[in-house]
């Protein structure tokens, strides 16, 4: 029997935000359970970082490709969850993104991955060095998710390989970026009468950082070594380095998922441009970009889609009040009724949800691709032209409309990004072309100043010395 020094659990930062369709819910949970014995515990063998304040979530570094172990505790009281003795239950783990900004495009963020490193997976199990795991698969159209069976009664560790580097998905400009953090997330369910795998028992993750190979080492001894130059009074501020990382539970990763069927993005090398479309042409093979994330309620949702509904929009804490209610219940409550049940704050927000209000973005451009073969069939109608009379066929601009809430270069390159179904560090910098052609490095100021509902043309180049383009708005 395995002894862990178990160390206090922390709410999550109130920036982890539910994504429809795909994202976990804000992992906090309702006072009562604070104190619950989970029938289950994960931990990670990899030390948390001694830089982290006292209230605020572990944060642990692991070095990329690196085997670490995470062992699959059965934590049950006597005669507690009886149904699952002698049987097996299955496990799902994900590395998915801890900041809000990178949920939001996170299909396009794999995407980019997956074109940058083709073949490769975000995550893997090292099956030699697991033990107890039954029937382990990775599905090759979830890079960043593997799964498996495993029997509570007997040991069980299993190894996991994260591959992607936190730096891989932050805007490269100056060198020495600030990596994202990533979090892992395990999801475990018995059968059900149909023996199918989708009862849930138990939910927990943690948040961690990812290095090339033994940065995560030197990382954790700088921030060892920052520590100790700190006053005994400003130690007392951070909490201790533990030797393992203890998952703290969250709610289960919603049932809905997002599935793909197109293919990987690619460019146009002929061109060297992206292909987002041509720029004319019948709207009917004009490729889309993925519509706006929505997660309305609807009246035919059953009380079960209503408390997953709750989850991804961060209404966890209510979730018991509203145990029973359907779509068509929670639809008809009206905004006194809300208030009076979850405060005015969250009653607000929740009559807002319910009824699908939209918030208006900041700003509203559109822009058009501009390709060779746009600017050969420009050419083509305007010779046409001279020799028939009144109109021509015309040609069929088609623009795509981009909308901004923070008004920055950062933003606004995440946005076409997703709109040409790549990862944003493919994308070098972004121009807007000014007076005789010179092409004027796009700054914050620079949108703050764009005219609502501007037209922009856009164009490509080529970056000399690295594999990513420049854009370039006309």
């Amino acid at each position: 029997m395995h002894i862990f020094n178990i160390h206090s659990t922390h709410s999550f930062n109130s920036d982890v935000l539910a994504l429809p369709i795909f994202k976990q819910e804000e992992s906090s949970l309702p006072p009562d359970n604070e104190n619950k014995i989970l029938p289950f515990q994960y931990v990670l063998c990899a030390a948390t970082s001694p830089a982290v304040k006292l209230h605020d979530e572990t944060l642990t570094y692991l070095n990329q490709g690196q085997s670490y172990e995470i062992r699959m505790l059965d934590n049950r009281k006597l005669g507690e969850l009886p149904e699952i003795n002698g049987k097996l239950v299955k496990s799902i783990f994900r590395v998915v993104f801890h900041d809000r900004r990178l949920q939001y495009t996170e299909h396009q963020q794999l995407e980019g991955w997956r074109w940058n490193r083709p073949g490769d997976r975000i995550l893997d199990i090292d099956i030699p060095m697991s033990v107890g795991i039954i029937d382990p698969r990775a599905n090759p159209n979830q890079l960043n998710t593997v799964e498996f069976l495993w029997d509570p009664a007997k040991r069980t560790s299993v190894f996991i390989q994260v591959h992607c580097i936190s730096t891989e998905f932050t805007m490269r400009k100056h060198g020495g970026e600030k990596g994202v953090p990533f979090r892992v997330q395990i999801d475990t369910f018995k059968e059900n009468e149909n023996g199918e795998y989708t009862e849930h028992l138990h939910s927990a993750s943690c948040q961690i950082k990812v290095f090339k190979p033994k940065g995560a080492d030197r990382k954790q001894k700088t921030d060892r070594e920052k520590m100790e130059k700190r006053t005994p009074h400003e130690k007392e501020k951070y909490q201790p380095s533990y030797e393992t990382t203890i998952l703290t539970e969250c709610s289960p990763w919603p049932e809905i998922t997002y599935v793909n069927n197109s293919p990987s993005p690619g460019f146009n090398s002929s061109h060297s441009s992206f292909s987002l479309g041509e720029g004319n042409g019948s709207p009917n093979h004009q490729p889309e970009p993925p519509p706006p994330v929505t997660d309305n309620l609807l009246p035919t949702t059953t009380p079960q889609e209503a408390q997953q509904w709750l989850h991804r929009n961060r209404f966890s804490t209510f979730t018991r009040l509203f145990t029973n209610f359907s779509g068509a219940d929670l639809l008809k409550l009206t905004r006194d009724d809300v208030i009076q049940i979850c405060g005015p704050a969250d009653g607000i927000r929740l009559f807002n949800a319910l009824k699908g209000r939209m918030v208006r973005p900041r700003l509203t451009i559109y822009v058009c691709q501009e390709s060779l073969q746009l600017r050969e069939q420009q050419q083509q109608q305007q010779q046409q032209q001279k020799h028939e009379d009144g109109d021509s066929n015309g040609t069929f601009f088609v623009y795509h409309a981009i909308y901004l809430e923070e008004l920055t270069a950062v933003e606004l390159t995440e946005k076409i990004a997703q709109l040409f179904s790549i990862s944003p560090c493919q994308i070098s910098q972004i121009y807007k072309q000014g007076p005789t052609g010179i092409h004027v490095l796009i700054s914050d100021e620079m949108i703050q100043n764009f005219q609502e509902e501007a037209c922009f043309i856009l164009d490509t180049m080529k970056a000399e010395t690295s594999d990513s383009y420049h854009i370039i708005l006309k």
